[in-house]
């Protein structure tokens, strides 16, 4: 039983040495303990506080890219109504011009026509004209006596006109 009970003079020494290594301990390493335990809350919260200031900056930072994304988007829609605007204002005046282009063709045509068919008709009023003095020639020529034979000469030449044509 001798080694569960201490005796007074074990007890008395454990006690001077623990006082002074606590003595120590206490003069030396705790200053030293606490003020490395103080610099470590410090960095620890200045650690916070920047990270807290970082994701306030990201936060900012996730806000104005969602703000330039909305504004490049707007931008990007404002060009592509634009690019449908010229290109419906470059069709609508390709039409134009086209349907400009297609009257002014048919107005020529129809001039060309009209004018062909004019010089047509004095072509055909000539040779008739030119006919008609040819038959009044040749019966001043010829003297006939009767309506019969005028009529045959008639007929005669108008063969022939028919032939030479």
């Amino acid at each position: 039983m001798d080694l569960v009970t201490p005796d007074l003079g074990l007890l008395f020494w454990m006690l001077v040495s623990f006082s002074v290594v606590f003595f120590i301990l206490k003069k030396f390493a705790w200053p030293v303990i606490l003020r490395s335990l103080k610099e470590r809350e410090e960095s620890i919260d200045q650690a916070l506080h920047e990270a807290e200031k970082a994701r306030e900056e990201v936060a900012n930072l996730q806000s104005d890219s969602q703000r330039v994304l909305q504004e490049v988007q707007q931008q990007r829609d404002d060009m592509l109504k634009e690019t449908r605007r010229i290109k419906e204002s470059l069709l609508e005046e390709a039409r134009q011009q086209a349907a400009e282009e297609r009257r002014k063709m048919l107005a020529e045509t129809a001039d060309l026509i009209a004018n062909e068919k004019a010089a047509a008709s004095d072509e055909l009023k000539r040779e008739m004209a030119a006919h008609a003095v040819a038959i009044a020639r040749m019966l001043l020529k010829k003297e006939l006596t009767g309506d019969q034979a005028q009529q045959t000469l008639i007929d005669t030449y108008l063969k022939d006109l028919d032939l030479q044509s």
